[in-house]
């Protein structure tokens, strides 16, 4: 097997992410993705060239989309010589293809590669029922005239209802805010403290913006050129305003204002070795250093959004660090509710003993939280979040001059993905 080598980012590009259902509205999940790699393709002078793999994702994916990060690489500009592959990994899928191509390039298999994601809701893959695909097939199949009329006599109204994608866990008929509405009930986290840190979330990521920290980051894509959702005017009066959007009984707590928006936009990040690097003059920002998956039993009561704290444990164990040995944490805010429940278990002896096999691990400094803000202002464009955040962290610990970051992402299916990214 070949030797382990270091693994540096490169940068990043992506998309601005806008509010499902707005600015994207008829923009394909391919066009958004091909949007992003393009402009990192451009970015970094790789037109006309190959890079040793592409890999990207998506949740709500078209099953025309079924070759979708190849079709991206043949738009983009790349060399077509160049391979690329699907990924999906729920909301962690962006994170999960930049470990993919890092362990590539740290065996030696490649030595540059792109990662990212997308996910647009303004192109949902709408199928037909059971019921109308059962009367197709048949009549696909069917060989006289009269075999289609007597087939076609089945068809019922019903049959005519469009499938839309699910937003529910198959196996508790949930959505992901009615189990995070359980979470902050079994975590006793209160509304103001939710609306605490969307009001920071959103300070933050306007700030960035006007600093100009996302400038290189970001490229104008259908006459958007910044984020859409961010609000930087935005109170905790405001926002204590809004009503409960998915716990309807008086006691619930998650609102549209702390919770993640449905978001459409695309990223890409490009990883390459250190003699890749310098071949093409490449300036390194961080280097990929480890990563880390886990799962829990939400089912059984664990927590839909609860798997970072588990994933993050073992990535300390194998670097022997502590929690408190990072200068930055990029934690997704899927939702205000789910960053705080994670906050807090880290620091519970009872559910540290129980699912971390460790002492609690203590607490963070709030002011190195998701310093330019988060999903909560940014939005959440699904497979897209990972490749932002890889891109941002690594921008980050190069212009500030500081050591070590860690990011921590919960995904649906009761997973999570943390990774941790040191200054070069």
């Amino acid at each position: 097997m070949s030797s382990i080598r270091p693994v540096y980012i490169i940068g990043g590009s992506r998309t601005p992410f806008a509010k499902s259902m707005t600015k994207y509205m008829g923009v394909s999940t391919q066009e958004l993705m091909t949007a992003a790699l393009s402009s990192l393709v451009d970015q970094y002078q790789l037109k006309g060239r190959s890079v040793g793999d592409v890999a990207f994702g998506a949740i709500m994916q078209n099953p025309k989309d079924w070759n979708l990060t190849r079709e991206c690489v043949l738009g983009s500009g790349l060399h077509p010589h160049t391979p690329g592959y699907n990924v999906q990994r729920a909301c962690g899928t962006g994170l999960e293809t930049s470990w993919q191509i890092a362990n590539k390039i740290a065996l030696g298999h490649i030595s540059n590669g792109i990662s990212g994601g997308v996910d647009t809701n303004s192109d949902l893959p709408i199928t037909v029922s059971k019921g109308l695909k059962k009367i197709l097939l048949q009549l696909n199949s069917a060989i006289s005239l009269q075999d289609r009329l007597k087939i076609l006599t089945a068809l019922r109204p019903k049959d005519l209802m469009p499938a839309l994608p699910a937003v529910s866990e198959p196996r508790t008929g949930m959505s992901m805010g009615q189990h995070c509405e359980q979470m902050v009930k079994d975590w006793n986290i209160a509304r103001h403290d939710q609306d605490a840190l969307a009001l920071a979330s959103h300070q933050r990521a306007a700030k960035s913006w006007q600093d100009g920290f996302h400038d290189e980051l970001v490229s104008a894509f259908q006459g958007v050129s910044q984020d859409t959702i961010v609000r930087g005017d935005t109170t905790i009066e405001k926002l204590a305003k809004l009503k409960p959007v998915f716990d309807f009984t008086g006691s619930g707590t998650l609102t549209a204002g702390n919770s993640s928006p449905l978001t459409d936009g695309a990223s890409s990040v490009l990883l390459a070795s250190e003699e890749s690097a310098k071949a093409n003059s490449w300036e390194p920002q961080a280097r990929f250093v480890d990563c880390e998956v886990a799962a829990l039993d939400y089912v059984a009561g664990d927590g839909l959004l609860m798997a970072p704290t588990v994933a993050v444990a073992r990535l300390l164990e194998r670097q022997n660090l502590s929690l408190q040995d990072f200068d930055f944490y990029e934690i997704h805010e899927a939702f205000a509710g789910q960053v705080l429940c994670t906050l807090k278990a880290w620091n519970d002896e009872k559910w540290c003993k129980r699912l971390l096999q460790s002492n609690p691990l203590g607490e963070i400094d709030l002011a190195k939280l998701n310093v330019n803000g988060s999903s909560l202002a940014i939005g959440h464009p699904f497979a897209a979040t990972g490749g932002r955040i890889v891109a941002s962290l690594a921008k980050l610990l190069k212009t500030s001059g500081k050591k070590r970051g860690l990011i921590s992402i919960c995904t649906a299916g009761g997973m999570g993905v943390a990774a941790i990214l040191e200054s070069v």
